[in-house]
């Protein structure tokens, strides 16, 4: 029987079902502290995010410390135990090849901090249209402070 060629659509979708099983193990033995370090069973460690390469050989598991705890601290409490993690990843996988694990601290969250701007909703009354209090509500275009002054309004 000839053997179903596979879509590089469902390659990558068992790659990203591996990445979070390997996710939900990594996840689950912080959480209960079943690696034997001070540093780690102290802290509230979340893993964020798997990468798997397509060949399921290599994962980059990204990790962000809770509460304010010392990233540094926590990553080199991590990279000194990958042998355990590494070995338990394996066990309940049950894969082939177990993937080798690289531990990176998660730069989303100050990513994201670094790109939030607090905008007003653009659609609400402005400040005058407020104090005037029109029979018809206004919409931020028609509000004078926001009207370009080099164009008419289109109409």
């Amino acid at each position: 029987m000839a053997r179903n060629q596979s879509t590089p659509e469902q390659q990558s979708v068992r790659v990203l079902k591996v990445g979070e099983r390997v996710r939900h193990i990594l996840s689950e033995l912080l959480a209960r502290g079943e690696a034997h370090d001070e540093v780690l069973s102290a802290s509230n460690i979340a893993v964020t995010e798997v990468r798997m390469t397509p060949d399921l050989r290599n994962a980059k598991a990204y990790v962000k410390p809770l509460l304010g705890e010392d990233e540094s601290v926590v990553l080199k409490a991590l990279r000194t135990n990958t042998a355990f993690f590494q070995k338990e990843v394996a066990q309940r996988l049950g894969l082939k090849f177990a993937p080798r694990l690289n531990f990176q601290p998660d730069e989303s969250f100050d990513e994201a901090d670094r790109m939030y701007v607090w905008r007003p909703f653009r659609g609400l009354r402005c400040e005058a249209s407020r104090r005037s209090r029109p029979a018809r509500p206004r919409i931020a275009s028609e509000c004078p402070r926001n009207r370009k002054r080099d164009h008419p309004r289109p109409r």
